[in-house]
């Protein structure tokens, strides 16, 4: 493997093997994936050990499913800004928001697209009107809401 600084981060089929079973079941034993891999339990932990340094394994997270906890309303929401310098302090009062789970600074017509998660619509029209339209340099915002996410997943490998 090399380190970001220099490229890409080159892995070997086995590194795949692990990295595919832990995005997977990130609760598999690393002895069972010794077994599945027909290598010893040190040769994975060293492995898993290398991808966690070179940064390849961002981190390990439970993820919560938010529907559970009464978040029903997923949307998305494109960021109009009075000028492109507003970027730094629309994006500082965006992370003050709990609601805003995902920011990204994007080309085209928004300078920020939001995930945002609500429970239910009137909670995301305050998020909305109470919230992010009273930063001051936005401008302005689009809303699309998700019916469904039939699709989740991180890359293959």
């Amino acid at each position: 493997m090399r380190s970001q600084e220099n490229g890409p981060i080159k892995i070997d089929g086995i590194d795949k093997m692990i990295l595919n079973a832990f995005m997977e079941n990130a609760n598999i034993p690393v002895s069972q994936l010794a077994k599945d891999l027909g290598i010893s339990n040190t040769a994975v932990h060293q492995r898993i050990k290398k991808l966690e340094t070179s940064g390849v394994i961002d981190s390990t997270k439970v993820i919560v499913n938010p529907t559970v906890l009464g978040y029903s309303t997923m949307s998305f929401v494109g960021v109009f800004m009075n000028k492109p310098s507003s970027y730094k302090l629309v994006l500082n009062s965006l992370e003050e928001i709990p609601e805003v789970i995902e920011a990204h600074f994007t080309t085209g017509n928004y300078g920020i697209f939001l995930k945002i998660l609500c429970r239910d619509n009137l909670h995301l029209m305050n998020v909305l009107n109470q919230k992010i339209q009273q930063i001051e340099g936005v401008t302005r915002t689009e809303t699309i809401i998700s019916l469904e996410q039939p699709i989740v997943r991180q890359i293959k490998l």
